[in-house]
C-alpha cells in the first residue's frame, strides 16, 4: 500500500514542527496502517521524524495518543444525538417525529464519520486489550443503548417496524453505517451527502421500487 506522508511546516534545523494535534494526525495513520499493538514509540518517533522525548513533549505515551484518537471519533457521534435530544422539545411542539430524529441521526453519523474517517476507523478495530480500548468500548455500547432508545420511540409511533428488537435494529443499522470504513475515500468523485442521502433512503425506505411487480 502506497503512504501519503504528512506535510507538516518545518521547525527549526528543518526538523518538522509538530504540536499535540499534528502528532496525533500521524499517530493515527500509523495505528491504522499496524495495529495499534504493534506500533511502539520508536515507529511513532521515525515516522515523525522526532526523538522519542520530543513526543513525550506532547503527551504520556501513545495510550494518551490512542485515548485522544478515540475520544475524538466518540465525542462527534454522540454530539450528533445530543443535537437530536436537544431539540427533542422542539421537535414535539413543531410534530417532528422520532423517525425522522432516527433519520437524521444516521444522515449525520455518515458525515461524522467522513468527516473523521481515520479516527472513527481505529475506534471500529478496537479489540479491548487495554483500560483505554475499554472505556471507549463502553463508550460504544452507551451509544448503541441510546440508538435504540430512539428506536424504541419510531416503533412505538409507528414511523418504522416494531417486531424487530430495538437493540438488534440500532446494531444492524450502524453495522452498515460502520462499514463503509473500508471502503469509502473522501478523494473519491462520491460528495458525502449523496453518500448519506443513499444509505438513509435504502435503510429506511430499501431497494424495492415503487411500482408493482
Amino acid at each position: 500500500m502506497t503512504r501519503t506522508p504528512v506535510q507538516n511546516p518545518a521547525g527549526r534545523h528543518g526538523r518538522p514542527a509538530y504540536d499535540r494535534d499534528s502528532l496525533l494526525e500521524v499517530a493515527v495513520v500509523v495505528f491504522n496502517e499496524r495495529g495499534y499493538d504493534g506500533t511502539g514509540m520508536e515507529e511513532l518517533a521515525r515516522r515523525l521524524g522526532l526523538s522519542k522525548s520530543s513526543i513525550y513533549h506532547h503527551v504520556s505515551g501513545k495510550e494518551e495518543l490512542l485515548e485522544l484518537a478515540v475520544n475524538r471519533a466518540l465525542d462527534a457521534l454522540f454530539a450528533v444525538l445530543d443535537e437530536e435530544e436537544a431539540g427533542e422539545q422542539r421537535g414535539k411542539a413543531s410534530g417532528t417525529t422520532a423517525t425522522a430524529r432516527m433519520k437524521r441521526v444516521i444522515h449525520r453519523s455518515v458525515e461524522v464519520l467522513a468527516a473523521e474517517l481515520p479516527y472513527v476507523t481505529l475506534l471500529l478495530r478496537l479489540h479491548g486489550n487495554s483500560e483505554v480500548e475499554q472505556r471507549a468500548l463502553a463508550r460504544r455500547r452507551e451509544f448503541d443503548h441510546r440508538v435504540a432508545e430512539l428506536m424504541s420511540r419510531a416503533a412505538a409511533e409507528g414511523g418504522i417496524r416494531a417486531d424487530i428488537d430495538p437493540h438488534l435494529a440500532s446494531r444492524l443499522l450502524f453495522g452498515t453505517v460502520n462499514s463503509l470504513v473500508e471502503w469509502y475515500r473522501p478523494d473519491r468523485d462520491l460528495t458525502v451527502e449523496t453518500l448519506a442521502d443513499a444509505l438513509t433512503t435504502i435503510l429506511f425506505d430499501g431497494l424495492h421500487g415503487r411500482t408493482a411487480s
